[in-house]
């Protein structure tokens, strides 16, 4: 096992905590079915997450990390993206 880069961990667990942001904003729209914001936070999705992979498929230890930044990501989308009352779900912009 390699030894741990505290830049790559951390590196990690950001990339993976804004890509669970962006899956929120991405289901968000899907809901409200509205393809393009659906589209555009799909692409973002994915950008964000490959380098995670890429990162933890070098050494598995990243995992853990990117579990890390999982659960970062959809505990502060939860609490700071409130649905406004009557409004349409939050990501999902007009077209």
């Amino acid at each position: 096992m390699a030894a741990i880069d505290p830049l790559t961990a951390g590196g990690v667990v950001l990339a993976t905590a804004a890509t669970d942001a962006v899956y929120v904003m991405f289901t968000s729209a899907v809901v409200a079915r509205k393809r393009v914001p659906a589209a555009t936070w799909s692409s973002i999705w994915y950008l964000l997450s490959s380098y995670a992979v890429i990162s933890y498929t070098e050494n598995w230890v990243y995992v853990a990390f990117a579990a890390l930044g999982s659960w970062i990501g959809a505990f502060a989308s939860i609490t700071f993206l409130h649905r406004p009352p009557g409004g349409p779900p939050i990501g999902a912009a007009p077209e």
